[in-house]
């Protein structure tokens, strides 16, 4: 018998309705305005193009978690929120999927609450959320004080977590979990679309490929707009052209070499398992 209870759509943020990163896409814009310095806006962009190539583990995420959470220890509140909506439509906009956008307005159309729930900062994901209409974020939270931001971490949402917000989101709100909707790129995501009746990977990693094929879960690409590695100004981050070129081919040749390596070891491992 088909429940009267609502239905959810539970979006996860990076790679999934956005090709980029949030928690990196304002560095630029974070060094105009003089929030952050020339290598620390160095070392965002090396840690966007190792994201955007290969992605990240858990462990990385926490790493980037703790050195995000470092760097915007003190920022005024009303400085960052200013200068991620003033700069949306230039950085992040352009990077959000044609794709992502038709869906959350057919869910919406069919009376679907959107949810987005993101391992990034709600301070950075609730603009984009305002520009793509949706009401509702779930996000990692950071205190405040005296209207600046303390650095420390009060809610982490990731994997497990991230689940556990989703449990608490539907029981506080009376959803349908059986009947809802959740998408994500990111195997640590597993536990969170595991809660719903219809989970979708979305330009899945390797990890979570595999699983949504062992499951039966649908699987989508989203390619509208292709994913974007933007090099750094040389001038704006002191490193001459040439060492940011040559940097960015390294990064791209190595992880090249690790996809083909990767490739060959799981050709390998399926040749042992049909044995």
């Amino acid at each position: 018998m088909p429940s009267n209870r609502p239905v959810a759509a539970f979006f996860d943020l990076d790679k999934t309705i956005i090709a980029t990163s949030s928690a990196f896409a304002f560095g630029k814009e974070f060094l105009h305005n003089g929030m952050i310095t020339r290598q620390e806006a160095w070392e965002l962009y090396l840690s966007k193009a190792q994201y955007m190539l290969v992605g990240q583990s858990s462990e990385k995420m926490d790493s980037t978690r703790d050195a995000l959470a470092q760097m915007v220890a003190g920022w005024k509140v009303e400085d960052v929120q200013r200068i991620t909506r003033e700069t949306l439509r230039e950085v992040v906009a352009p990077a959000i999927y044609a794709e992502a956008r038709e869906l959350i307005d057919d869910h919406r159309a069919k009376g679907h609450r959107v949810i987005i729930i993101s391992a990034s900062a709600k301070i950075l994901v609730e603009p984009i959320a305002e520009e793509l209409g949706v009401d509702t974020v779930v996000a990692t939270e950071m205190t405040v004080e005296n209207g600046k931001l303390t650095g420390q971490i009060t809610r982490y949402l990731k994997g497990e977590a991230k689940a556990e917000a989703v449990r608490q989101f539907a029981a506080e709100h009376g959803y349908d979990l059986d009947a809802s909707f959740a998408y994500s790129d990111s195997a640590t995501d597993i536990p969170m679309l595991e809660l719903v009746g219809n989970p979708v990977a979305v330009n899945p990693d390797r990890a979570l490929k595999k699983h949504a094929l062992v499951n039966g879960w649908q699987a989508r690409t989203f390619k509208n707009p292709e994913p974007l590695i933007q090099m750094p100004n040389a001038r704006e981050v002191g490193i001459g052209a040439g060492v940011i070129a040559g940097v960015t081919a390294l990064a791209v040749a190595g992880v090249l070499i690790a996809r083909a390596m990767g490739g060959k070891d799981s050709g390998r491992d399926d040749k042992r398992h049909s044995a």
